[in-house]
């Protein structure tokens, strides 16, 4: 099983990029192969295997952006985020 959180690295940075998921999450397991297979370099962080104030500040982190928190939520350059997993999206975002 991965790490709490981590990086993934890739040759792809020109975005910073960081996905936020459950460890149990099919679609958060198809979020972050979607990106290693594209080699985009990434964070991950799986809540649901966080604790204390690493998950306090990764939930406020998530809410941001989804209020419902939903997964995954895939945040790119602090301007934007997809929620749930949208290949189409990320690849428009992600300039491929």
């Amino acid at each position: 099983m991965d790490s709490a959180k981590g990086h993934v690295a890739g040759a792809d940075a020109k975005h910073r990029v960081r996905l936020y998921g459950l460890s149990t999450c099919g679609w958060c397991r198809d979020a972050r192969e979607f990106l290693t297979k594209r080699g985009v370099d990434f964070d991950y962080a799986y809540v649901d295997l966080l604790e204390g104030d690493d998950l306090a500040a990764v939930v406020e982190e998530v809410k941001r952006w989804d209020p419902g928190l939903v997964f995954p939520v895939v945040v790119v350059d602090d301007a934007e985020a997809v929620v749930g997993f949208r290949p189409e999206r990320l690849e428009e975002i992600l300039g491929r």
